[in-house]
């Protein structure tokens, strides 16, 4: 993939001429012009929107409106499909993050024109989706045409969204046994946390997308030709419901580990308090005693007799080891 990319220059990754039969023919940017499509070919044409010269050709040499261009290279987006005059479309779409050092929550987006013999499709970082469904063209099991082509972006765009929220559950099973086996065993704070700022930014992009796939098995354009992809739409649906209603799951295990949480800070505050009470409690009346005693006032009894120092200080260790008895009897030890 490094390579295509290398040798493509202002903007264009790669592009291709599929033949109608899993193959294709690969163009170099100069030849986009005089680009005669038979009538079972399809062009596609995968950009790197960031570069100028890519904003340039798609523009004024695409034959979109400004309208659709606009959309396609405005900064944000979330997932969505526009229909367009014609049965044209634009799609939008999320994909897991497999880039070195991504996050893979951190989501890319991938977004589509496509026509009964045209698919243009844009990105901003490197997306596996687009090179796999390269890959499948060079060994000529990719998709036939236009139509087949949007539904193998979509599924791999999709494929990954399953290990990743595998990966989640597995860390959530984790946290739930530790706690299981002693709920001293808290996960960090900032672990749970995160875990859930994960699930959230991707309930917030499955869910629009999994609508799109609904939209696209019962109303697609007339150049769906195929009725059997109906299935693989509504197939990527049903993958999505089922991870979005893993995710809501997901939640709500948080959710138990963050009452957990609560329920444990609730514990060690009240123990807290608890042992403040009962010193407090232990100490105020030999406060008292020795306070009294400590007055600097004539007339205080014993202060006369020799052994009025012991006396108080055996006053003082019955006054503890009484309330020692007491707070036994009233189990507050």
């Amino acid at each position: 993939m490094q390579q295509y990319e290398s040798d493509n220059e202002r903007g264009l990754v790669y592009g291709y001429v599929l033949n109608g039969r899993g193959g294709a023919r690969r163009i170099q940017r100069n030849a986009l012009d005089i680009v005669d499509l038979q009538p079972e070919e399809t062009l596609w044409l995968h950009w790197d929107r960031s570069v100028p010269e890519a904003q340039s050709w798609l523009r004024h040499n695409s034959g979109l409106t400004e309208f659709a261009c606009n959309l396609l290279l405005e900064e944000a987006t979330r997932p969505r499909l526009v229909p367009l005059p014609a049965e044209n479309l634009l799609l939008f779409l999320r994909g897991v993050n497999l880039n070195p050092g991504a996050v893979p929550e951190d989501m890319v987006s991938l977004r589509i024109f496509a026509d009964r013999q045209r698919v243009f499709s844009l990105r901003l970082r490197p997306l596996k989706a687009a090179a796999e469904v390269q890959e499948d063209l060079e060994a000529g099991v990719g998709p036939e045409n236009a139509q087949e082509l949007v539904l193998q972006l979509a599924g791999y765009m999709t494929s990954r969204v399953d290990t990743l929220i595998a990966e989640l559950a597995e860390q959530l099973d984790n946290m739930e046994e530790r706690i299981e086996l002693d709920e001293r065993n808290l996960p960090e704070h900032h672990d749970v946390l995160s875990t859930r700022r994960r699930v959230a930014g991707l309930k917030r992009y499955l869910s629009p997308q999994r609508d799109i796939y609904y939209d696209l098995a019962r109303q697609k354009p007339v150049w769906f030709v195929s009725n059997g992809d109906a299935e693989y739409w509504s197939e990527l649906h049903n993958s999505l419901t089922r991870n979005l209603e893993e995710l809501d799951l997901m939640r709500e295990r948080i959710g138990f580990i963050q009452e957990v949480e609560q329920r444990s800070a609730s514990e060690r505050m009240g123990r807290t308090m608890y042992l403040l009470a009962i010193i407090t409690g232990f100490f105020l009346p030999m406060s008292f005693v020795t306070g009294l005693l400590g007055m600097n006032v004539g007339g205080i009894p014993g202060s006369d007799f020799s052994h009025g120092f012991l006396i108080a200080c055996g006053a003082i260790l019955f006054i503890a080891l009484f309330q020692w008895w007491l707070f036994r009897r009233l189990r507050w030890l």
